[in-house]
C-alpha cells in the first residue's frame, strides 16, 4: 500500500523545534537558517492542514495538534537513530574480503596482517587472490590492491607501494671463482623470467647499459613467487620487484648483486575501491592501517 507521508525535511524541523521551543536553536542544530526551519514547519501544517505551533512574539507553544503529533515523531526519529547506530555497529565488525595478487599477499600483506586483526578482532579478513579486474558492485569484494598506472574508471585508486627492479639470486652465486659480479656476467648465468612481467630483462639490460646478452633465453614462470624460489635455489638470476622481494632479502635467502636498480615510473600498487565505500567502517578501518604501513614501508636491498 503506498505511503502518503509528509516531507522528512519538515518533520525533522517540527521535531527539533519542539524539542528546543525555538526555530533559531533548532537552526542551529540542523545547520540550516531560522528562515528555514520556518518555512518547512509552514509547509509541514499546510500539508496537514493544522497548526503545530502558537506563535507569540517572543515565545513558542506546541498547539494541541502539535501535542498530539509530537511523540509519535520524536519515537519515529529516535527507532531510526537505533536502527541505523545498530547498522552501523554490525559493519564495524564481519567479514571483509581483499582482492589482490597471489605474491602480493604472500609477500606484502599476509607477513602483516596480524597487526590489523590485533586492532580490529572483531574483522575477519578473507584475502582473495586473483589478477581479474573486479566488478565491486556485482563481487562480494570490499576492497582491492592492483598493480597498474592508478587509473581504474569509477574507483578511488591511491598508491600504496612503489617498486625498483633489481636482479636477485641466491647469496652463493656470489661467492666462489665464477661469482656474479659485475652486470656483464650475466652471460654465464641462466636469466629467470616472469611470465607476467615478459619484458623486464630487455629494459633492465637496456638501462643498466649491458650489451652482449640475449635477454629472451632462460627459464620462464608464470608467476613472481616460483621465480624467486628458483633463484633462492641457486637455478639462476631472476628481477626482483622491491615489495615482493623485501622479505627473502631481509632474510638473507636473497642477494641483490649489483647496485643499479630501475625505477618502475607510475606503475605502483594502488589501493582501489568504490568512492562510497569508504563511508562503511571496516573498509576505512582497513584502508586506513594498509595506508600507514605503506608511509612507512622501509626499502631493503
Amino acid at each position: 500500500m503506498k505511503r502518503s507521508l509528509p516531507p522528512l525535511n519538515g518533520l525533522r524541523a517540527f521535531e527539533a523545534a519542539a524539542r528546543h521551543m525555538s526555530f533559531t536553536d533548532a537552526a542551529d542544530e540542523l545547520s540550516v537558517t531560522q528562515a528555514a526551519i520556518s518555512h518547512q514547519v509552514r509547509g509541514l501544517e499546510q500539508r496537514l492542514g493544522l497548526k503545530l505551533f502558537v506563535r507569540r512574539n517572543r515565545s513558542l507553544l506546541l498547539s494541541e495538534a502539535g501535542q498530539a503529533y509530537l511523540p509519535a515523531v520524536r519515537g519515529a526519529f529516535d527507532q531510526l537513530n537505533e536502527a541505523t547506530e545498530k547498522l552501523l555497529q554490525k559493519d564495524r565488525g564481519g567479514h571483509l574480503t581483499v582482492t589482490t595478487t597471489a605474491s602480493f599477499a604472500m609477500k606484502w600483506v599476509v607477513p602483516r596482517l596480524g597487526g590489523f586483526q590485533r586492532a580490529n578482532p572483531e574483522i575477519d579478513v578473507r584475502i582473495s587472490t586473483n589478477t581479474g579486474l573486479v566488478d565491486f558492485s556485482r563481487e562480494d569484494v570490499d576492497i582491492g590492491i592492483r598493480y597498474g598506472r592508478g587509473h581504474w574508471p569509477g574507483l578511488t585508486a591511491e598508491r600504496l607501494v612503489t617498486e625498483d627492479v633489481m636482479p636477485v639470486c641466491a647469496p652463493s652465486l656470489l661467492k666462489g671463482p665464477n661469482a656474479l659480479k659485475k652486470p656483464a656476467d650475466l652471460k654465464r648465468f641462466t636469466l629467470l623470467h616472469i611470465g607476467t612481467f615478459p619484458d623486464d630483462w630487455q629494459v633492465w639490460l637496456t638501462a643498466a647499459g649491458v650489451k652482449g646478452i640475449d635477454s629472451s633465453r632462460g627459464v620462464s614462470f608464470d608467476f613472481p613467487l616460483a621465480a624467486y624460489q628458483a633463484a633462492m635455489d641457486g637455478l639462476g638470476v631472476a628481477l626482483g620487484r622491491q615489495a615482493l622481494v623485501a622479505p627473502d632479502l631481509k632474510a638473507g635467502r636473497l642477494a641483490v648483486p649489483f647496485e643499479f636498480k630501475m625505477a618502475t615510473g607510475d606503475f605502483a600498487y594502488y589501493l582501489v575501491y568504490p568512492p562510497e565505500a569508504i563511508r562503511r567502517r571496516k573498509i576505512k578501518a582497513f584502508r586506513d592501517w594498509v595506508v600507514s604501513l605503506a608511509e612507512v614501508e622501509p626499502r631493503v636491498g
